[in-house]
């Protein structure tokens, strides 16, 4: 692909993930495009701002990403949002399912050349049955499914049906991305609950992966000529409390002491629910992000690993690196922050 005639459009380009493939695209000489809301803070990509060409859409708004593809080449679909909370059923549906149609039905009408879509490992569906998951696995419908988790799959279903109408696509499930962001949302989250001293523990297990190698696995995609296929982005399958235990040797405190089972976690959503009801207090944990953190699955990256000679951060790399920034970050006020990538 030319550099020089390239546009290569951002959606989420101010969100966690996004900020950081902005970077990476910038750092590698191509001219971006990325949209933002008008209330979308820009701290992460503050360093960058000023190189990249901001639209203000949504991509639910069809009118106003019309205009936004207008000599569009590429596009990384990274705008999502996730959620536990049944309030927020709707917005899945709009922002995640309705706007990546409106993002693969214009990428159809104005001849983008190829289409990277972030989906994530939840898409994949959940079965007590079915720990072990690949590429090759098909979506189960079960009880265990997220709200969040069934927006990523007919999501991923969008895509797929526009790729059959012609256009070049390929999806990567990453697991729980880890990195440096903002400290209050998100994965980052776990290391200012740690640092205030969280007190609990789940006992369930899953994958994780460092988010400037989703970046890069994704910029190995638009760059090839893969086309049709799905990748898990996965560094590492580990359980919460060995994670915890990472973050909490990594800040020099004590790592949660009390463990959470499947038995107090359905305790625990109750507790919350009710506090809810009766205070109007938002929630800890709900229902299904309770059960889904007693949950163990295992999440196979062999297909990942065999293109591109790529290879992922080790997880204490990536945990050792966050939670220097997160040290940063306290006599900074807690000011968000971004992993730099390093020699590429």
């Amino acid at each position: 692909m030319d550099k020089n005639t390239s546009i290569i459009l951002v959606t989420g380009g101010t969100g966690f993930l996004g900020s950081y493939l902005v970077r990476l695209l910038i750092k590698n000489g191509y001219k971006v495009r990325a949209i933002r809301r008008a209330s979308s803070p820009m701290d992460l990509v503050q360093e960058v701002e000023n190189q990249v060409e901001w639209r203000e859409a949504d991509v639910t708004d069809i009118v106003a990403m019309e205009d936004v593809f207008e000599g569009v080449t590429h596009v990384m679909h990274c705008a999502a949002i996730s959620s536990f909370h049944p309030k927020d059923a709707q917005r899945l549906k709009n922002i995640n399912v309705d706007g990546t149609t409106n993002v693969v039905n214009l990428a159809l009408d104005f001849g983008v050349q190829k289409l990277i879509h972030v989906s994530s490992i939840a898409a994949f569906g959940r079965a007590k049955n079915r720990p072990r998951l690949d590429e090759t696995s098909k979506w189960v419908q079960s009880k265990g499914n997220s709200r969040y988790a069934v927006s990523k799959y007919l999501s991923e279903q969008e895509v797929w049906r526009a790729h059959a109408e012609g256009l070049p696509v390929a999806i990567v499930n990453p697991a729980v991305i880890l990195g440096s962001g903002f400290w209050g949302a998100g994965s980052p989250r776990f290391f200012s609950q740690i640092d205030q001293g969280l007190k609990f523990w789940p006992i369930g297990r899953g994958g994780f992966v460092d988010v400037r190698d989703v970046a890069q696995f994704m910029l190995h995609l638009l760059e090839s000529d893969i086309s049709g296929e799905r990748y898990i982005l996965n560094a590492q399958n580990a359980s919460f409390k060995e994670l915890f235990e990472l973050i909490a040797n990594a800040l020099g405190t004590k790592p949660p002491p009390i463990k959470v089972t499947p038995l107090l976690a359905e305790v625990a959503w109750r507790v919350e629910w009710l506090k809810e009801k009766i205070l109007g207090a938002e929630p800890v944990v709900t229902k299904e992000s309770a059960r889904s953190s007693v949950s163990s699955f295992y999440y196979e990256n062999a297909k990942s690993l065999s293109v591109f000679n790529f290879q992922y951060r080790p997880l204490e790399q990536t945990v050792r690196e966050t939670a220097a920034q997160f040290l940063e970050a306290k006599k900074e006020g807690m000011r968000a922050k971004v992993l730099p990538f390093g020699k590429i």
